[in-house]
C-alpha cells in the first residue's frame, strides 16, 4: 500500500509540472490550426499527384480532426489513397505537445518529425504510382462521391481558443496519469529491466509490438507510446513504428464511413505494415551504427 501512494504522488508531481507547458504547446496549435484547417482541406482537395507531400506536411501539423477530414475526402474520393495514407503515417496526435512539455531536445522532436514525414510521403507516392499502373491496365475510372456525411468533423473552430486549450489539455494530463500512473508501479513491482523485456526493449521485432499499440484508435495510443519512449522503456525504432501507425480515431471513421470492409482491413493492414517494416529497419540500422 506504501508503494502505491508513494508511486501515486509521485505521478501527481510530475503531471502537476507538464499542465502549464502543455497549455501552451496546446494554446499555439490551436492558433495554428485556426488560421490553416479551411485552407490545409483545400490544399488537400488541389494537390492532385502530389497529394502524399502535401499531405505529409500537414500531416506534421497537430490539427484537431485533420486526419478524419483527410479520411472523409478519401471514402467521397476527393483525395487518393496515397495521399490518405501520407497523412496517417505522418500525423503526430499527441506527440508533439508531449515532447515540448517533456522538454525533449529539438533535434529529437523534429527528427521524429522529420523520419515520419519522409516515410509517409514516400509510401504514398509509392501506393499512387501502383495505383495509376493498375487503374490505366484495367481501364478503372473512380468517381468522386459527395454524399458521405461530415458528421465526425472536429468543430473546434466553433470553440473559444481558451477553453478549447483547455479541454486538449485535460483530455491529455488524464492520458499522462494513467500512463504515467501504471508505468511507475510497473517499475516498482517488476523493475526496469522486466519492463523493458515485456516490451522487447533492444529486440529487432518490438516494433511490430509498438505498431500495434499505435493502431489504438485514440490519442491514448501516442500518449503512452511518447511516453514509454522518453522513459527509456522503447526504442527510437519502436516509437517510429508505433507513432506511424497512430492516426486517432482516423480508423473508426474509416470503418464507420467506408462501406468497402475489404478496402478498409487493406488499409489498416497497409498502414501497420508500413509502421512495423520501417520500424525494423531502423533498428537495424540503428545496429549497424
Amino acid at each position: 500500500m506504501h508503494e502505491l501512494i508513494h508511486c501515486l504522488i509521485h505521478t501527481i508531481e510530475e503531471v502537476l509540472l507538464l499542465i502549464p507547458f502543455l497549455f501552451i504547446a496546446f494554446f499555439i496549435i490551436e492558433v495554428i490550426e485556426h488560421k490553416l484547417s479551411s485552407k490545409s482541406k483545400k490544399i488537400i482537395e488541389k494537390s492532385g499527384r502530389l497529394g502524399p507531400l502535401f499531405g505529409g506536411l500537414l500531416g506534421m501539423i497537430p490539427q484537431c480532426g485533420f486526419s478524419v477530414v483527410a479520411t472523409n475526402l478519401y471514402i467521397t474520393r476527393i483525395v487518393s489513397l496515397g495521399t490518405l495514407i501520407a497523412i496517417y503515417l505522418s500525423t503526430s496526435d499527441e506527440m508533439l505537445p508531449i515532447l515540448i512539455s517533456r522538454k525533449a531536445s529539438i533535434n529529437t522532436i523534429l527528427g521524429l518529425l522529420f523520419i515520419k514525414f519522409i516515410i509517409g510521403m514516400i509510401a504514398g507516392f509509392i501506393i499512387d504510382f501502383f495505383i495509376r499502373r493498375y487503374k490505366k491496365k484495367h481501364k478503372i475510372k473512380i468517381k468522386e462521391n459527395f454524399d458521405i456525411c461530415h458528421d465526425e468533423d472536429c468543430h473546434c473552430e466553433k470553440e473559444n481558443l481558451f477553453v478549447s486549450s483547455l479541454k486538449h489539455t485535460f483530455k491529455t494530463v488524464s492520458f499522462i496519469f494513467i500512463v504515467t500512473f501504471l508505468l511507475h508501479i510497473m517499475m516498482e513491482y517488476l523493475g526496469e529491466d522486466v519492463i523493458k523485456k515485456l516490451f522487447l526493449k533492444d529486440n529487432l521485432f518490438s516494433p511490430f509490438i509498438s505498431s500495434l499499440v499505435g493502431l489504438i484508435p485514440n490519442c491514448a495510443a501516442s500518449v503512452a507510446l511518447t511516453e514509454l519512449y522518453l522513459s527509456g522503456v522503447i526504442s527510437t525504432s519502436s516509437v517510429i513504428a508505433g507513432l506511424l501507425t497512430g492516426s486517432g480515431v482516423a480508423i473508426l471513421v474509416l470503418f464507420r464511413g467506408n462501406k468497402n470492409l475489404k478496402e478498409n482491413l487493406f488499409i489498416l493492414g497497409l498502414v501497420y505494415f508500413i509502421g512495423a517494416f520501417s520500424g525494423l529497419i531502423i533498428g537495424i540500422i540503428e545496429m549497424l551504427l
